[in-house]
């Protein structure tokens, strides 16, 4: 069945159809544009009986009124499967890595619905990660949703890229990267990284570039997460889904909603933000076939984390972490904010009551040191009480312990990167807090490892 093209407002394009033959609300539309060359449209409103609006997916330069669309009779899909391996695609299968077309024999909806939640594991277990503020303070839930929060320029993206390093070394799962609205140059190198460490070869890349049109850029997670959803179900697989950056999502509903026509909701974002997020969120589940762990980067516009985008966002996450600009300027790297970074994990019974109770010590003494922090600079150190001049002392050398170096950024620093086991951790901050390194200069704890680092100092 055919309609025809009545108006092009930029990636809006109005097709007028018979009355009795409209297609449905998300129906995927196929127009030809000459020899191997196509535009799909995806339907989101009916203006009128037998006219619907659509988004197109990639640029409508060339498009024209009377043009003929053709109805495909199903949602947008993607093909899945293990030879989407070491490929780079965007959200309808097609190569973005200049490899040739996916000869795939199954494919599947971008919209598909979450797991019955009797499906669904009842319990989760920490992830871990080898970093010491993260690991401590706010570990990650394995088959969870973790956050990464902060503006621009604090490390969300080389965060992300350590995690990733890690994970798929400690753990034989499948990455699945989603690159929400990234910067072709990030994106290029970030596919560079894969290759040159092997990782590319069990990885999948989706993409929707800054420069692609929004209704492209909007379904770039529910591609990666069909993507996710096949190594889950059909092979039983652990699966890694990266999303860089899940706000760029929220913008690009934003704009889509704009250009529909809807009137918008606070701060200007769509009316249907929460709604969006929760059929992308749900759908991030494991069950006994296989998990699915995310980790999200969050852009937090002008540090807010009160903004409406932020906040939608945080309501669907088992931890967070808050990157601050204090510490990145400070060089406190990486730039967690322990005490506004949080995890549900973070309980004597699922970590173990040694861990949890180092936790709390820590971020009691961190805590104590930012209350201090007014007084010591109106009147100064000498003022404050023997017992809090401990205790700030004790904050300090604790906020150096846990900087680390990464691995993926020792090209650009020159340290060797490390990786702490958990227990080397917990007793780092152990013998911190018990005063042991209270005689040795808090900048020698900067950038250390583990154990056999702080060894090394008392010596």
């Amino acid at each position: 069945m055919f309609g025809i093209i009545e108006t092009v407002e930029g990636s809006v394009v109005d097709v007028r159809f018979p009355p009795t033959e409209e297609p449905a609300y998300r129906e995927a539309l196929r127009i030809e544009l000459g020899p191997g060359s196509e535009l799909f449209l995806e339907v989101h409103g009916h203006s009128e009986p037998g006219l619907v609006r659509a988004l197109a997916l990639s640029p409508t330069a060339g498009l024209r009124r009377g043009q003929q669309v053709e109805r495909t009779g199903r949602p947008l899909d993607i093909p899945v499967g293990e030879q989407l391996f070491g490929r780079v695609i965007d959200c309808i299968g097609t190569p973005l890595d200049g490899g040739a077309p996916l000869q795939t024999r199954e494919r599947r909806s971008l919209h598909r619905n979450p797991p019955a939640l009797h499906r669904h594991l009842p319990g989760l277990e920490p992830l871990q990660t080898g970093i010491k503020v993260i690991d401590l303070l706010c570990p990650f839930a394995r088959g969870g949703k973790t956050g990464l929060f902060g503006g621009a320029g604090v490390g969300k993206t080389v965060l992300l890229m350590e995690f990733i390093s890690t994970i798929a070394d400690r753990y034989a799962g499948v990455p699945v990267f989603a690159g929400v609205g990234e910067r072709i140059r990030e994106g290029h190198e970030l596919w560079n990284e894969f290759s040159e460490s092997g990782l590319m070869e069990r990885t999948v890349m989706v993409f929707g570039q800054m420069d692609a049109p929004p209704g492209a850029r909007l379904r770039v997670i529910h591609a990666a997460l069909t993507v996710s959803e096949w190594f889950r179900d059909v092979q039983g697989r652990e699966v890694l889904l990266l999303v860089d950056n899940i706000f760029r999502f929220v913008q690009a509903g934003m704009e889509t909603s704009a250009m529909l026509g809807r009137l918008p909701s606070r701060v200007g974002y769509q009316p249907t933000l929460a709604t969006e997020l929760a059929e992308v969120e749900e759908r991030i589940s494991s069950t006994a076939d296989g998990t699915i762990t995310s980790i999200q980067a969050v852009y937090v516009p002008a540090d807010d984390l009160n903004d409406p985008g932020a906040a939608t966002v945080m309501g669907h996450l088992d931890a967070r972490v808050v990157l601050s600009r204090a510490r990145a300027a400070a060089g406190l790297y990486p730039a967690v904010d322990p005490l506004r970074s949080q995890s549900r994990l973070l309980a004597a019974d699922v970590v173990g009551e040694r861990h949890a109770q180092t936790a709390e010590a820590v971020v009691r003494t961190l805590s104590r040191y930012k209350e201090l922090e007014d007084v010591i600079a109106m009147l100064g150190l000498d003022e404050l009480s023997p017992e809090d001049r401990r205790a700030v002392a004790r904050a300090r050398r604790l906020e150096r312990f846990l900087t680390q170096p990464f691995i993926v950024s020792e090209p650009f620093t020159g340290r060797k990167g490390a990786r702490v086991p958990l227990p080397e951790t917990i007793t780092g901050c152990e013998r911190i807090l018990t005063g042991e390194f209270d005689d040795i200069d808090e900048q020698r704890l900067y950038m250390l490892g583990g154990v056999a680092d702080l060894d090394r100092l008392v010596r």
